[in-house]
């Protein structure tokens, strides 16, 4: 393929672009909010039409304090969230008096071929009144029943120290099974929060 090089000295000088050149962008699918509730389940929306969803979760807040928000997936429906899984996860941290700071790889944390939850903030949920966590997780070609299923994603949250984490999380669901439901739930009680499922618009991939 040859190389195809641009004249133009500015973005703004550019009038035209070759269909080749992606133009991806968000789509919304649908939302959820909890107040005080167990979970938070996505059903439907999940399917061959995109090949890239992604979820952000907004002002999660725990009614229990250091609490876990986690996430499990499903191959049908949302009647089982068990699927398999092979996880890591790292974070950092630094507290309000500026006394505790670290990077941190969190092998207590990640999942090896595990159908339990996986953790997605890391500490306990402050349930104080200024404080929620929030982040987003991508999935990545949830309907394809040939490859596992990628996902990563990235939250922040303040424990009941006053400790801020920045947790990061990756891995991959290992079924050749189409994932069709996502299950969002804290590890003792319930939550509050709101929930959005947008979809890249990716018809050039």
């Amino acid at each position: 393929m040859p190389l195809i090089k641009y004249n133009n000295q500015s973005l703004s000088s550019i009038t035209t672009l070759p269909a080749s050149i992606p133009t991806g962008k968000l789509k919304l699918i649908s939302s959820q909010t909890a107040s005080n509730s167990a979970s938070i389940s996505f059903t439907t929306g999940l399917n061959s039409t995109y090949k890239i969803y992604k979820f952000v979760f907004v002002n999660i807040k725990s009614i229990s304090q250091d609490d876990d928000f986690r996430v499990n997936f499903s191959t049908d429906g949302g009647s089982n969230y068990n699927v398999t899984k092979t996880t890591t996860m790292f974070q950092a941290t630094h507290n309000e008096a500026d006394t505790t700071t670290s990077l941190q790889y969190q092998g207590g944390r990640d999942l090896a071929q595990s159908t339990a939850d996986q953790w997605l903030p890391l500490g306990g949920i402050n349930n104080d009144a200024d404080n929620v966590a929030i982040g987003y997780m991508y999935l990545y070609n949830p309907a394809s029943t040939t490859y596992v299923k990628h996902f990563m994603a990235q939250s922040n949250s303040v424990e009941s120290s006053n400790l801020f984490y920045s947790a990061h999380c990756a891995g991959y669901c290992n079924t050749t099974s189409a994932v069709n439901a996502v299950i969002f739930r804290m590890q003792l009680g319930n939550f509050s929060g709101t929930i959005y499922l947008y979809a890249i618009d990716n018809s050039w991939v």
